[in-house]
């Protein structure tokens, strides 16, 4: 540890050198002679600093208590160095109101136009990330090197792309902000570049041959699971949907499908209600943007069976554990892993196997035009057509659709039993 007889003593020397203390503690001594007292720690696995001022002006036992001052900073989950900032900024200079009001307000003013839960994702982020280091901050007091101490710390936790919609939801509060008047720029508009880059999206494993997707079904069928599991995976490979659509399916969605009976129902749809599904924020609340997925006989033939099972229960796939809730959100990636097609497919990746098998049977058959129509039938907007374009555009081709479906139930379900037949005698697997 340091004495005051060595803090009087530093000299500058021909480079510029360090003095340690203890705990972090150090005397910084330029090559023109000038000494500070700076603090070294460790926040989100990386190294960093802050400066707690000059030499003699602040004694070596003033820099002490300074140091234990922000360890007791860092112990509570803050970042000395946005502390000191903060510290330095008075909010009192300033006649432009602090960064949470405003951020509060604006989000206020987005609600009616998002999903709740998307919503309720923006406010949580602010409040876990910003509010805490520059939520008290005036708007004109914060620059864009405080912003990217602020998401630099998000992105050390190993959360890449948070960073990035964090700036753009900072942005978002700025420009509102710049609209009312409060402030001339907007901090955060410049930081992308800035930021670590976003990890690009991985593909969902997916078998691409119909032999293969008819191997996973067959695999699967006899995998030991509960009924729900099973007939819910095979729903999934049937209609090509996403797998939380179908883990949430509920008996109100179903239209066009008498359940007592043993017909195809040749005009049995699903309408998956828009704000399940990944769609443009201001077509949410549309109901001309529900997703309508016609049924094919196969289809129709799980829903049956399913209901003869869980007709008490409000979700078409329960939970093994409660009717009142669907089945586990991994249920059926674990089915799958457990069958040992991990890293070969997953659920999701039957929508990739239906759009590459159906648009080679349609390219063979000279039928390039039902491309617009795969999309459409996975709740893709097409190729080509804008949002506005889609939203004025209320074709759905559903006969096609029908079609489709049709013709990939009859060739992924050749050779396979019937819904009834792979759950009869099944018993529920031990926990």
């Amino acid at each position: 540890m340091l004495t005051d007889a060595q803090c009087r003593g530093a000299k500058k020397e021909s480079k510029a050198y360090k003095l340690t203390d203890a705990d972090g503690l150090f005397m910084y001594v330029t090559q023109t002679g000038h000494r500070s007292w700076r603090y070294r720690y460790r926040i989100g696995g990386k190294q960093k600093q802050v400066v707690l001022g000059s030499y003699p002006e602040i004694s070596l036992r003033a820099a002490r208590d300074l140091r234990d001052e922000n360890k007791r900073i860092l112990r509570s989950g803050k970042d000395p160095a946005i502390e000191a900032k903060r510290q330095s900024r008075p909010i009192e200079e300033s006649n432009t109101p602090t960064f949470e009001v405003v951020a509060r307000e604006w989000h206020g003013k987005q609600i009616g136009r998002w999903k709740a839960v998307h919503a309720k994702d923006v406010i949580t982020s602010l409040e876990r990330d910003v509010f805490p280091t520059i939520g008290s901050l005036s708007l004109d007091s914060i620059d864009p090197p405080l912003l990217l101490t602020v998401l630099e710390r998000v992105q050390d936790r190993g959360a890449i792309e948070t960073g990035h919609r964090l700036r753009q939801r900072i942005s978002s509060v700025f420009e509102y902000s710049i609209a009312k008047g409060w402030v001339m720029i907007d901090p955060a508009a410049s930081l992308g570049k800035a930021l670590e880059p976003r990890i690009p999206g991985t593909k969902w494993p997916a078998v691409t041959s119909i032999s293969d997707a008819r191997e996973v079904l067959r695999t699967t069928d006899d995998a030991e699971a509960t009924p729900a599991v099973i007939l819910a995976s095979r729903f999934l490979a049937l209609t090509g949907q996403r797998p939380g659509m179908v883990r949430w399916l509920r008996w109100d969605e179903l239209h066009n499908l008498d359940l007592e009976k043993d017909d195809d129902c040749p005009s049995a749809v699903w309408i998956v209600p828009a704000e399940k599904i990944k769609q443009e924020l201001e077509l949410r609340n549309d109901e001309d943007f529900d997703h309508p997925v016609p049924l094919c006989a196969s289809a129709v033939e799980v829903l049956r069976t399913a209901h003869i099972l869980n007709s008490s229960s409000e979700f078409v796939f329960p939970g093994a554990r409660s009717m009142l809730k669907p089945i586990s959100e991994n249920a059926l990636s674990y089915l799958l892993s457990r069958e040992g097609f991990k890293g070969i497919h997953v659920p999701h990746g039957w929508r990739s196997t239906f759009s590459t098998l159906m648009n080679e049977w349609s390219i063979d058959f000279g039928h390039e035009s039902d491309r617009m129509i795969i999309d459409l039938m996975l709740a893709h907007r097409p190729k080509g057509i804008s949002a506005s374009e889609l939203k004025y555009n209320r074709a759905r081709f559903l006969a096609r659709r029908r079609y489709l479906a049709e013709t990939w139930s009859s060739l992924l379900m050749e050779g396979a039993p019937p819904a009834r037949e792979i759950i009869q005698g099944r018993r529920r697997p031990k926990a």
